[in-house]
């Protein structure tokens, strides 16, 4: 015969559904702050998410026009992206991410480094034309409570380019954590153009990041076999769920894919085309007309937004259907805005007769990689490059590599050019100098490089944790003569 089950008292059952109820407004309060980005359409003011951060300008503290010097604190900090939910960062004289430097073709320009974090760190300036000891690469370590001072000339064309750590095994977990920012390179071309420069109004940098965040407000820096794990949040310049009011004028969009692992394919929600005037090593030679943009990790464009005829009042920049940043207009609408027919002359890296040709084969196993079948290793040199004679250089990615689509390639100490995808000219927006490319599996792209800077340099493919598991290399700049 079946035993009679035990009848549970009323005031139990009130409270284990009281504690249920309790324990579930918690874990919503959470995984609100971790929820996937938002996608639809304009929002009421009241319910808008968060005012676009824009960076701060860093003080140059050399009153010489024709020097400058910085001063960047690496350092733990906290951030609340989500309300009353507490992340711990990294940052550069802050929280989060770092502020714009700001330099100028021409000056001699000095920036201290200080590591106040317990863990060593470098200061990687990424896209920079600058020698191998000042470049900030794996051998440029700064350790705990130290300091480190790169002294260089700036002698390449205006460009938007970032600085990011580079110490070999954490350079993936340090920039996941907030270690990213800005340099913005400027000279006589750009300064007489008419293009948007106020920045922070119509001239405005966006540097986009894709993150997880565990139960605790944490970052979930998550490595898989695969590699890591997609963010389910995204942030610009440290914003989630951001928007931005702009008048209804000509904007610049300064936009660096900063992701760690990510590919970006940015649109518009209005379905308008926008007009990119610049890739990672300054302007091309004349605006683009594109209605959307591609960024892998590492590259960075400038783009013209045409704001004037816009009569909707809100419109949003978009990956895929997810909302990147949301746009809100005031003003009455206005003519449109006259976008340059021309930009630079953008000087064309010329080629020997019998140019050396170099081969470099990415092949990847989830988040295992390797060029031409060798994993990095510091205490080999893998090339060993003239100075001053330029190169090719043919890059490759085989069919094997997955699961990724394919992989951006960052060369160290130069801008290059592309010369070829596949056999076929490159389309219009990779005309310029670039740093950072990318190759799709089975995909061919020769590069022409040429180095004007002596020292040690890297290359590698940009998604963190393949240059991390591998897929880096490493090359002497000499000069022959």
């Amino acid at each position: 015969m079946a035993k009679n089950k035990k009848e549970i008292p009323v005031y139990m059952m009130i409270f284990t559904v009281s504690s249920l109820l309790l324990m579930g407004m918690l874990l919503f309060q959470v995984y609100e702050a971790i929820a996937p980005p938002r996608i639809g359409g304009a929002l009421p003011i009241e319910e808008r998410g968060n005012l676009l951060a824009i960076p701060a300008m860093l003080e140059d503290l050399d009153p010489d026009p024709m020097k400058a010097f910085y001063e960047l604190d690496v350092q733990h900090g906290q951030m609340e992206f989500f309300p009353g939910v507490i992340t711990d960062t990294m940052g550069y004289n802050g929280n989060f991410l770092g502020p714009v430097l700001r330099v100028k073709k021409g000056q001699e320009v000095q920036i201290q480094v200080n590591n106040q974090l317990e863990l060593p760190t470098t200061a990687h300036w990424h896209g920079l034309d600058v020698d191998g000891p000042n470049d900030g690469g794996p051998h440029q370590g700064i350790m705990p409570g130290e300091s480190w001072t790169a002294n260089f000339s700036v002698d390449q064309p205006a460009a938007t380019i970032w600085y990011h750590p580079h110490f070999h095994h954490t350079t993936g977990n340090q920039v996941y954590h907030g270690l990213a920012g800005l340099i913005y390179i400027e000279d006589e071309e750009s300064e007489d153009l008419n293009i948007p420069k106020t920045y922070g109004e119509n001239d405005i940098p966006l540097v986009i990041q894709d993150r997880n965040f565990k139960r605790d407000g944490n970052f979930h820096y998550k490595l898989a076999n695969i590699g890591l794990e997609p963010g389910e949040v995204l942030l610009v310049n440290g914003t989630p769920d951001p928007y931005v009011e702009l008048n209804r004028e000509l904007v610049r969009l300064r936009v660096l894919n900063g992701s760690n692992f990510e590919n970006f394919d940015l649109t518009l929600s209005n379905g308008n085309a926008f007009y990119q005037i610049a890739s990672d090593g300054g302007f091309l030679e004349a605006p683009v007309k594109m209605d959307s943009l591609f960024l892998t990790p590492g590259e960075r464009a400038e783009i013209l937004v045409d704001l004037s005829e816009v009569t909707d009042e809100h419109l949003a920049l978009l990956i895929g259907k997810d909302v990147v940043l949301d746009i809100y207009l005031s003003g009455d609408p206005r003519a449109a805005a006259e976008i340059p027919e021309a930009l630079v002359t953008v000087e064309d890296i010329p080629v020997g007769e019998n140019p050396t040709t170099r081969t470099f084969v990415l092949e990847s196993e989830g988040i295992d990689g390797t060029i031409n079948g060798k994993e990095f290793d510091m205490d080999r040199i893998d090339k060993v490059v003239p100075k001053g004679e330029t190169e090719l250089w043919v890059i490759r990615t085989t069919e094997r590599s997955r699961p990724r689509p394919g992989h951006p390639f960052h060369v160290h100490g130069t801008q290059f050019q592309i010369v070829s995808r596949d056999g076929n000219p490159p389309p219009p927006e990779e005309a310029g100098f670039k740093d950072t490319i990318f190759v799709a599996n089975g995909e061919e792209v020769v590069i022409k490089v040429l180095f004007h800077k002596e020292g040690l340099f890297m290359y590698h493919c940009h998604m963190l944790e393949h240059e991390e598991q591998g897929m880096m290399g490493q090359f002497m700049v000499e000069d022959m003569d």
